[in-house]
């Protein structure tokens, strides 16, 4: 998977988030994208998902050297972020089998694998409801990235979690971000993207 930007810029208003971005994301590395709080992250992330338009200049993408229309780029990735809900009525495997129906799991791979490797089987019949905040950002992880696409995008993807859950994050994602093009968003440069090849600084983009 490949996304050049080309002088792009997103705008609020009068507010200008970040502009003037020329910059090729490519093949199967992982970059990070960083800056304080309300720098612009998240938006940043929200524009490379086709999710946000950009107020100025181009974004493109290709996979596999063919173009991929803006519009369908959705087909090609899967999305953590803060924002993010889980359906909190359904349980933990109902969840999984939801996200799996859209999203193909990974080669080899199954619901029941998942949450053993969540180490959640004594709460795969519990309704999301019940999880702590930990763990839902663990199911919303392992969606993702055992998700067999070729674009992974992670923001602040240790929120809500515990030394232990950021360094599981951390085995899960050196393991199974190969092959693909990974961009992490973060204001904890080491502690979340300390695998990144490449870095911007949203804040030399204003």
């Amino acid at each position: 998977m490949n996304i050049i930007l080309q002088n792009t810029g997103k705008k609020f208003n009068t507010d200008w988030i970040f502009r003037n971005v020329n910059f090729t994301f490519g093949g199967e590395d992982a970059y990070a994208i960083l800056g304080r709080n309300g720098s612009g992250k998240s938006t940043f992330l929200q524009v490379l998902a086709g999710n946000i338009v950009p107020t100025s200049g181009t974004i493109s993408y290709s996979y596999k050297n063919n173009p991929v229309p803006a519009e369908q780029i959705f087909r090609y990735l899967v999305l953590v972020a803060p924002y993010q809900e889980l359906i909190e009525e359904f349980t933990l495997k109902e969840m999984l089998d939801f996200h799996f129906s859209f999203k193909p799991i990974m080669p080899g791979f199954s619901v029941g694998k998942l949450i053993e490797m969540l180490g959640f089987a004594a709460h795969k019949e519990k309704p999301i409801r019940q999880f702590s905040s930990g763990m839902k950002q663990r199911v919303k992880l392992i969606m993702a990235i055992l998700s067999d696409m070729p674009l992974l995008l992670l923001d602040e993807p240790t929120m809500n979690l515990d030394q232990a859950g950021s360094a599981w994050y951390l085995d899960l994602v050196n393991e199974f971000r190969k092959n693909r093009l990974t961009i992490v968003c973060s204001n904890l440069e080491q502690a979340e993207t300390g695998f990144c090849k490449g870095k911007i600084l949203i804040e030399d983009y204003k």
